[in-house]
């Protein structure tokens, strides 16, 4: 109840902090959201100023309307997939997809381990000695699937 209290007295002054606030949470915990939020307050503050007559439920709901709209226009409209000259950079284990290496410990049980550069890859797939030679078909995070080659 307070917090009402608080934007009913200090009316468009309460949601131009909220919003500069919330524009400052956003370079704390990034996301996108808060952007949206924060700006949905200040433009909230703005027409308090303007319209002096406007009540504090019509201001929640012109910045919940605000920011509803905003939130969901960026969410589908943002840009995603852009081309990137690195796109393995988190995806570490996709890069050797395709592969053929020789195993380094024979793989019993549908388990065993392959050198790859300097790190060694644990990799699933069929039971096979140590030696024979493998295609690398999928990865899951840190472990590699393979098949015979």
């Amino acid at each position: 109840m307070e917090l009402l209290n608080l934007i009913g007295a200090y009316g468009g002054w309460s949601w131009l902090v909220a919003g500069f606030v919330l524009l400052g949470l956003e370079l704390v915990v990034p996301g996108g959201i808060l952007v949206w939020m924060g700006i949905s307050a200040i433009v909230t503050g703005l027409l308090a100023f303007l319209l002096p007559g406007l009540d504090w439920p019509v201001e929640m709901l012109i910045f919940g309307v605000l920011a509803l709209v905003s939130i969901v226009a960026w969410l589908r409209f943002r840009p995603n997939g852009e081309p990137t000259d690195r796109p393995f950079l988190n995806r570490r284990a996709d890069r050797f997809i395709g592969q053929e290496v020789v195993l380094n410990e024979p793989i019993r049980d549908g388990a065993g381990r392959v050198s790859l550069g300097d790190t060694v890859w644990r990799v699933q797939g069929p039971d096979l000695a140590a030696g024979a030679k493998v295609r690398i078909v999928g990865a899951d995070g840190a472990l590699l699937r393979v098949e015979a080659a």
